[in-house]
């Protein structure tokens, strides 16, 4: 099951990111340590699953679901996932398949089954405790950053954190892009302040007005994150944040979106 959980064209992009091994002690060496492959099927196995760190099979994963999540914090505190995430992305604008010239932002409302950092009261949810992801997209729905704040977070808040958020993205010669030419968002995000800091961004704000009809087309342009989104919550450990410590789930969302980049270069194979 760890190939399966994780094939050749993945490891051979996460191998070079993690620390090597340290060496075993040769005087009481102690139990031998996890593969790093193999505690990186555990944490796929939760964040496609939803289940408990607890319930993993050992026997079909390989390691025991204490020995993933420990692994998950060290590289969480190692910034692994970032580095992923913005190794996919060059890949991608390298073989011309990101389309950074439009971009739309939004953001999507969680339950919290515990109480911790970046959780409030949901407005959707009656008030029960929720958190929000917030996540820019490329023209063809491909995640760029995604940032999490509690549920009772507005959407405008972060849409200048999101474009900060955005790696340098590298792949072609020339300076590397981070910023698009034009940013699509819908009615929460109509605020004559921001379309100012946009324009001096040189960012071209395409936001729906509040009080106006339908079928001004931006939809056929914003309709990406929302499909963004879809592909997101298709892993069922984001659905429901369970973790308490924002940055263990703020990782879990980075590596979805490296999946997806990945799964996207796969496609022109």
């Amino acid at each position: 099951m760890c190939t399966q959980l994780v094939p050749d064209d993945l490891w051979e992009r996460v191998a070079p990111l993690l620390r090597p091994a340290p060496e075993r002690r040769r005087r009481f060496p102690g139990r031998r340590r996890v593969p790093d492959r193999t505690a990186l099927a555990g944490v796929l196995y939760v964040l496609r699953t939803g289940v408990a760190w607890r319930d993993v099979p050992a026997e079909s994963v390989g390691c025991s679901g204490v020995t993933a999540w420990r692994r998950l914090r060290d590289w969480t505190e190692a910034g692994v996932r970032p580095r992923l995430h913005a190794a996919l992305l060059a890949e991608l604008r390298r073989a011309d398949l990101l389309n950074l010239d439009d971009c739309a932002v939004d953001g999507s409302h969680i339950r919290a089954s515990q109480r911790g950092d970046h959780v409030g009261p949901s407005p959707v949810d009656r008030g029960r405790p929720g958190s929000k992801h917030h996540v820019i997209v490329d023209r063809h729905g491909t995640p760029l950053a995604v940032r999490l704040t509690g549920g009772n977070r507005h959407d405008v808040t972060q849409l200048l954190p999101l474009l900060d958020a955005v790696p340098s993205i590298r792949g072609v010669r020339g300076r590397p892009r981070r910023k698009p030419r034009r940013l699509h968002a819908d009615q929460g995000y109509d605020f004559d302040k921001y379309r100012r800091l946009l324009w001096r961004l040189g960012i071209k704000p395409m936001i729906a007005r509040r009080g106006v009809a339908h079928g001004s087309g931006l939809g056929k342009v914003r309709w990406v994150v929302e499909r963004a989104f879809a592909w997101l919550h298709q892993f069922k450990r984001l659905r429901i944040r369970y973790e308490r410590r924002t940055d263990l789930h703020q990782d879990l969302l980075e590596l979805a979106c490296s999946l997806i980049c990945l799964r996207r270069l796969r496609s022109r194979l």
